[in-house]
């Protein structure tokens, strides 16, 4: 069978991503748009709030198996372009076009793209996930689990798996970088993106 070329690939796996399967939920179920309750996210948690743990659990599972269409359209020969694939997906959920460029912080299309490229990376994100809640602190949870992904990843994977996390990363953390507003100038700014980047917020918990 003919593989698509790599720019059908690309293309297709951020158009996947961007499918905001969690606003979609919240829109047809409560008439609600997350961009404009709470933080502004269009997350899975944002949804649970409103809608509850059945709506929640249907709209993740989407956005999980989303993450994993372009590494499986790249196919196992063509390494280099699944790892992008992945990343592409959760470009496309953190900056949806169908949002007006808003989205989530892309943790679900990334356990899709991981469970194509590098699986073991969905224990790496999924432990801290885990354990952030317990420890009710998930924002710091998922940021310890993005400093071990790529060591994880090309310890167990090679080469492979390490584009793959990083890959999925970059666009991870320039969306927790981003926000929802522009960091404030002046002398306040790099504590404003050291917060983002560690907690995913503008203040410290």
């Amino acid at each position: 069978m003919r593989k698509l070329p790599a720019w059908a690939v690309l293309g297709l796996a951020y158009l996947a991503g961007a499918v905001p399967f969690s606003n979609l939920a919240a829109r047809l179920l409560r008439g609600v748009d997350l961009r404009h309750v709470g933080t502004g996210t269009v997350s899975g948690t944002g949804l649970y709030r409103i809608a509850g743990f059945g709506p929640l659990a249907v709209a993740g599972s989407l956005d999980v198996a989303k993450g994993a269409v372009g590494p499986l359209l790249a196919g196992r020969d063509r390494p280099v372009l699944a790892a992008l694939a992945g990343g592409a997906a959760v470009a496309g959920h953190d900056w949806s076009p169908f949002l007006g460029f808003a989205g989530g912080r892309g943790i679900s299309p990334a356990l899709g793209a991981l469970a194509v490229n590098a699986p073991a990376g969905v224990a790496v994100l999924g432990l801290g996930l885990a354990g952030g809640r317990l420890a009710r602190r998930t924002s710091l949870g998922c940021f310890l689990a993005y400093l071990a992904l790529v060591p994880v990843l090309a310890r167990v994977h090679g080469r492979r798996g390490a584009l793959a996390g990083a890959a999925v990363l970059v666009p991870i953390i320039a969306k927790r970088l981003a926000g929802n507003a522009p960091p404030p100038a002046g002398p306040e700014r790099a504590r404003v993106l050291w917060n983002r980047l560690v907690h995913d917020q503008d203040e410290a918990p």
